[in-house]
């Protein structure tokens, strides 16, 4: 990080630093989008959107991959509670 100042050093750290909650932030956002969704190509998009938060969120790749793969708003926005 010698090329960054120490301005943006610290900005780089807290981003990495809560890197877990802009992913559960972003989950949340995800959800209301695929509530009001209209086409299977923005399903699609937020499905896969969906899988990448969950995993930057913490949650094990086994887990997210069956939320995804189910497909259940439901309990997809139960999973962003209980992170949240």
């Amino acid at each position: 990080m010698n090329n960054y100042t120490p301005y943006q050093q610290g900005i780089i750290k807290r981003f990495y630093e809560n890197r877990d909650t802009i992913a559960i932030q972003k989950l949340a956002e995800v959800v209301s989008d695929l509530y009001v969704a209209t086409t299977e190509k923005k399903i699609d998009a937020g499905w896969k959107r969906v899988y990448s938060n969950l995993i930057t969120a913490g949650v094990h790749k086994h887990h997210a991959q069956s939320i995804v793969d189910d497909r259940d708003l439901g309990a997809l926005a139960r999973m962003v509670s209980e992170l949240t």
